[in-house]
């Protein structure tokens, strides 16, 4: 999570745990019941009506405890048919794990296209020393089941978007992102899309950035948003993902607009979180809008007017331009036509930057700055 002042984290449960390399078979627990009693193979074939060879093939897993012979070692060896087959389903269950973890070998390199240190130092996946397992890992955080349909349903659309030439950006990184985005946006009860609700939100969201602390202006955000059926969330950038924000469709019905914190202050957070709203008031619903704020894209007209439709919603164009007239751009003048707008300070600071009326480096004490939790922690 993001704060001004104090850190704030967001962590995911541990995932399940595999089994260990050697796997008891179900013929295990029958072989010490036999003990127990003091009875051979054979008496049990005898009492079950078995061959010897079944029986046999029973306890080294090699046949399976079916329905019928789940009943028949009820009536013999006592507890539940239940009992038995479960643990056969377990058996099996192993079995395939483990298979399938041998099969995972033969992809470990995929582990290199991934920003698997900031994935596990964000809490997106844990870290587990064998490369397959760790593959298991990375493709339960996509919610895929192989590297091939990861490509698919991750890196060939991600890939499809230009970068700007100045910055470093991989797919995988991105990918990554939206991913982490989509997780926390299934955290967020959404009612239906509905656009009239969904502009009438942003008058209340735009209120809300006079508020400067992450923890209060956040939960009320997302709240106005999910009434309208939008999830908005926010999630850390790793290495290779210069993305501001991004816009994407969760069906027909729920809209996720994810936010980085890339510049980490509140007028480029802001700006970003209006211009994702403009896509999706103007554009598509099939699309997904990947931006660095107005620098990437696919069509660069829809990118110039999710920048104008952010730009109105924050400060008109009739009042910005009546006060940039004035040409006077101290900090009170500043401060007392951000009140009379409604907005905070660092938002008309960042247009006046943006816009060439100020330099970069003035007046940036007025804009707030925001950390995640893991920056102050290390």
């Amino acid at each position: 999570m993001i704060s001004q002042t104090r850190p704030a984290t967001t962590s995911f449960g541990a995932l399940a745990d595999f089994a260990p390399d050697w796997i008891a078979t179900p013929g295990d627990t029958i072989a010490d019941l036999l003990e127990e009693r003091g009875w051979s193979q054979v008496e049990l074939a005898q009492r079950t009506g078995y061959s010897a060879k079944h029986v046999n093939q029973l306890l080294k897993g090699e046949a399976a405890i079916t329905q019928e012979t789940a009943i028949k070692l009820e009536k013999v060896l006592g507890s539940t048919a239940r009992f038995w087959l479960g643990l056969e389903a377990q058996y099996r269950e192993q079995l395939a794990r483990k298979a399938d973890v041998a099969a995972l070998a033969a992809d470990v390199d995929w582990l290199k296209e991934l920003p698997l240190a900031d994935m596990v130092k964000f809490g997106w996946v844990r870290r587990v020393t064998d490369k397959a397992l760790q593959v298991h890992e990375c493709l339960r955080f996509f919610a895929v089941s192989s590297v091939s349909a990861w490509r698919v349903q991750y890196q060939q659309p991600v890939a499809a978007y230009r970068a700007a030439p100045k910055l470093t950006r991989t797919p995988e990184a991105v990918a990554a992102w939206l991913r982490q985005g989509e997780r926390l946006a299934g955290k967020l009860r959404c009612s239906a899309f509905d656009k009239s609700s969904f502009e009438a939100a942003l008058v209340e969201v735009r209120r809300l950035t006079r508020e400067r602390e992450p923890k209060r202006f956040l939960p009320e955000l997302q709240r106005l948003c999910a009434h309208a059926g939008v999830a908005v969330v926010v999630a850390p950038a790793p290495a290779g993902c210069p993305v501001s924000g991004a816009t994407k469709w969760l069906g027909t019905n729920k809209a996720l607009i994810i936010l980085s914190l890339r510049g980490k202050s509140d007028d480029k957070l802001w700006f970003t979180y209006f211009h994702e709203a403009g896509h999706l008031l103007k554009h598509g619903k099939s699309l997904t809008f990947l931006d660095i704020l107005g620098e990437d894209g696919l069509n660069a007209e829809e990118e110039a007017e999710a920048d104008a439709f952010a730009r109105d919603c924050l400060l008109p164009s009739s009042a910005f331009r009546l006060f940039v007239g004035k040409a006077r751009f101290s900090a009170a003048a500043v401060r007392a036509f951000a009140q009379e707008q409604g907005v905070a300070p660092g938002i008309v600071v960042g247009r006046l930057q943006f816009e060439k009326h100020l330099p970069w480096a003035h007046l940036n004490d007025l804009k707030v700055k925001y950390v995640w939790a893991h920056e102050q922690a290390g």
